[in-house]
């Protein structure tokens, strides 16, 4: 054991982002470790959605930088940021209802049979894209789904879930960002997409989790990033804040000194 602290995979610093007058982003810091699940909270306009579409490449800051693994990088546009490994489940989920599991998995990175008969006649691997996508899902635990070729539509709001979750983790190489992933769900499904998103942690890929369901949060989370007036305003973690004091952080009610690492930065 050597002490060293770990170096985050995913960090903000000094990012502004405005549109006219409005300020979303107000020199925010963000870091992100490996194996973690990190909640990420605040009032509505806090700018919490602003910084995570600047992970995801959906938002171009005005200026700061995002780093992973210390070394920055520029996102310019969604793919840029999924190359990276940064795949994002959104409260939409961006599934095609009546498109099969397994095309909704691979949906825009459809494979093609080998030979002729994919580079040629553009013939789709069906097969192998459909065993694949049992695979992802029984790695979450999700047996229940049994046929690939079963249309999204027809299943449970917490399976679509657990699809754009099983999707997420398949290409997401480095982090998952979640984004409400039980806003529309009752207690039992919300349960479940709970344990999947520990499911995805203990598979070693650490997730981003914003929600306003602070239970939730509170229940999965290892840290959890306070977000207000579009910039960082404590870094908690369950076992040393309660969701009443959370809240009073996030409305302003109470200030805390963020817990600092060796360089000045939250831990």
């Amino acid at each position: 054991m050597t002490g060293t602290a770990p170096q985050p995979i995913l960090q903000a610093r000094d990012l502004v982002k405005s549109y006219g007058r409005v300020v979303a982003l107000d020199h925010a810091e963000f870091d992100l470790y490996p194996g973690e699940v990190l909640g990420v909270i605040g009032d509505n306009g806090a700018g919490k959605s602003t910084l995570i579409k600047c992970f995801s490449g959906a938002v171009i800051p005005d200026s700061g930088e995002i780093l992973m693994d210390g070394s920055p990088v520029h996102f310019q546009t969604p793919n840029d940021a999924k190359a990276a490994g940064i795949e994002t489940v959104y409260q939409t989920l961006a599934v095609c209802p009546a498109l099969d599991i397994a095309t909704n998995l691979f949906l825009g990175r459809e494979r093609r049979l080998p030979g002729f008969r994919g580079s040629i006649l553009r013939m789709l691997d069906l097969d192998g894209m459909r065993e694949d996508a049992r695979n992802e899902l029984s790695k979450l635990g999700l047996l229940t789904i049994q046929d690939m070729s079963q249309a999204v539509e027809t299943l449970s709001g917490g399976q679509r879930q657990g699809v754009a979750v099983a999707r997420a983790a398949a290409f997401g190489s480095r982090v998952i960002v979640m984004d409400e992933p039980t806003a529309a769900l009752g207690v039992k499904e919300s349960g479940k997409v709970l344990q999947l998103i520990r499911d995805v942690r203990d598979r070693g890929l650490p997730v981003i989790l914003i929600s306003h369901n602070m239970p939730h949060v509170f229940d999965v989370a290892d840290r959890i990033h306070i977000h207000r007036l579009g910039r960082r305003a404590a870094v908690v973690t369950p076992s040393t804040h309660t969701m009443a004091e959370a809240v009073a952080i996030m409305t302003g009610a109470i200030t805390v000194e963020p817990v600092t690492d060796a360089h000045g930065h939250a831990a």
